[in-house]
């Protein structure tokens, strides 16, 4: 059920006893979430999908956005539009900082 937190928790390079800790389960559970012996309640997802920064959709394997869903403004973008934002997104977020000081200085002429 948790398809991904194995790859998350060596990702972040955090000991299956050390994430126990963390979210207050033991070392054994975390061990049958990862080996799908068992499957955690909605809470104990919650926690997990906290920790790591992601999503509990992503947790268990139903989307490929390995980070938190955010609420996004719908707007009708035309196709530059859309390329620049699609750009944006592969940034790093220094380079993401960098843009927006850009555009704050941009506005402010």
């Amino acid at each position: 059920m948790v398809k991904n937190l194995k790859y998350l928790r060596m990702e972040k390079n955090i000991s299956q006893q050390k994430l126990a800790e963390i979210i207050g389960v033991s070392q054994q559970s975390i061990n049958k979430y990862e080996n799908h012996n068992i499957e955690p309640d909605i809470a104990t997802l919650i926690l997990l999908a906290d920790y790591f920064n992601t999503s509990v959709d992503y947790l268990i394997g139903n989307t490929d956005i390995n980070h938190k869903i955010q609420i996004i403004e719908p707007y009708d973008l035309n196709s530059d539009e859309s390329a620049l934002i699609n750009n944006y997104r592969k940034l790093t977020s220094p380079e993401k900082d960098s843009i927006k000081n850009i555009i704050t200085i941009y506005l402010k002429q």
